[in-house]
């Protein structure tokens, strides 16, 4: 038995990640998860990570709670599924730590990569799906939420989570694809499945 892939969709906040990692997870007959929040211990850290009345969460604090969920959710989801040959699609990676708390948080990121690693170990995405739009289309899509403890940071936060996904497209281009998320749902569907069918065959 051949074992599966592991694909993940990475943004900003309001890139519509959420609705096309779901999309592309039923046409593959995926295995659908997230991270934080994919295992019931993650959707405990998650609670933490995004509750807006946490406000003395350190930055250091954050990065180890988000790997800590990945390590979970590496062992009880994405590992057991690639292994048993299905295909594991996931809203969010551990590209997400190195956005946010690596470039959004401005933590070291070679410790964040490090402590990451760890976390990972030998289940890194087969290939990394970003969804990008500018800034204004972004911030029209988040109006009307009710936001978390992320989506409330400023700016400056939101744009160097934005240019450090951009950065990691740039540094991996065999594993990463960018997709311009400001297209319609279905043009956006459609560029999806034709980089999965071109990068993986499936």
């Amino acid at each position: 038995m051949s074992t599966g892939r592991y694909i993940t969709l990475e943004g900003a906040e309001g890139c519509g990640k959420s609705t096309h990692a779901a999309r592309l997870a039923d046409a593959l007959d995926a295995v659908l998860t997230r991270e934080t929040g994919g295992t019931a211990i993650g959707q405990r850290i998650r609670t933490i990570l995004h509750d807006t009345t946490v406000t003395n969460l350190s930055h250091r604090a954050e990065a180890l709670l988000t790997a800590a969920d990945r390590a979970q959710h590496i062992d009880e989801i994405v590992a057991p599924a690639l292994i048993s040959g299905r295909h594991v699609v996931s809203d969010r990676s551990v590209y997400s730590t190195l956005a946010y708390q690596g470039y959004g948080r401005e933590l070291p990121l070679a410790e964040v990569r490090r402590l990451n690693e760890w976390a990972v170990g030998t289940h890194w995405p087969h290939l990394v799906l970003l969804l990008d739009a500018a800034p204004e289309v972004l911030e029209r899509r988040m109006r009307g939420r009710q936001l978390d403890r992320f989506e409330q940071e400023g700016d400056d936060f939101h744009r160097r989570v934005r240019d450090g996904f951009r950065q990691m497209a740039v540094d991996e281009p065999a594993r990463w694809v960018t997709i311009d998320g400001s297209q319609s749902l279905d043009a956006v569907a459609r560029a999806i499945r034709g980089a999965v069918k071109e990068r993986l065959g499936i």
